[in-house]
């Protein structure tokens, strides 16, 4: 294998933790301490990046990591619903909420698509398909989900059956012409 590719999903937020909708906000207190914990685990990396999110760039920062940052890591922009609870969607947006688990292409939140959230994830395993060394991204929830349905060459659907927990690892290998899935979730215990 010539490439290895370690997704971070970022530590937690207060809105992750509430149930909200993602949006650009600062860690929770107790999340710099458990990334700390991490820290002693990680491996020498190549290359870092990270989400151009608050929450990703601080991940990198309490694991002592030098990120540059990453536009195609970002977390889906969800528009309309950031920093709205599930239910407060589900009760002001019905529809919107329906054609978003519906279709993959919808985007009723007046932001970014699951579709193009794959895409941009699928462009950056191809660049990175071919280069040698370990690469580290801090990244969020959606972005990991998409890249796992990707290289397993599942439907986008299946990301809704796949939790990724903050500061939880999953890692691929490439060879220069394909990727695979080598490890999901290793987790700091919080």
């Amino acid at each position: 294998m010539l490439a290895r590719l370690t997704m971070i999903a970022s530590a937690a937020t207060p809105g992750m933790r509430k149930g909200r909708f993602p949006k650009d906000e600062a860690l929770e207190p107790q999340a710099l301490e458990r990334a700390g914990t991490l820290a002693v685990s990680l491996r020498r990396a190549d290359r870092v990046w990270t989400s151009p999110a608050l929450a990703a760039r601080r991940t990198a920062e309490a694991l002592g990591l030098d990120a540059t940052v990453e536009p195609l890591l970002a977390e889906q922009d969800f528009a309309r619903w950031a920093g709205k609870s599930f239910e407060e969607v589900q009760e002001g947006d019905p529809e919107g909420m329906a054609a978003w688990f519906a279709d993959a292409d919808a985007a009723p939140h007046g932001g970014e698509s699951l579709a193009a959230v794959a895409r941009r994830g699928a462009a950056l395993m191809e660049r990175l398909a071919g280069d040698r060394g370990h690469t580290i991204a801090l990244t969020h929830a959606v972005p990991i989900r998409a890249a796992i349905v990707h290289v397993l060459g599942a439907p986008l659907s299946s990301v809704w059956k796949i939790d990724i927990e903050p500061l939880s690892l999953t890692e691929f290998r490439g060879d220069g012409r394909r990727w695979v899935l080598h490890a999901s979730g290793a987790i700091v215990a919080g």
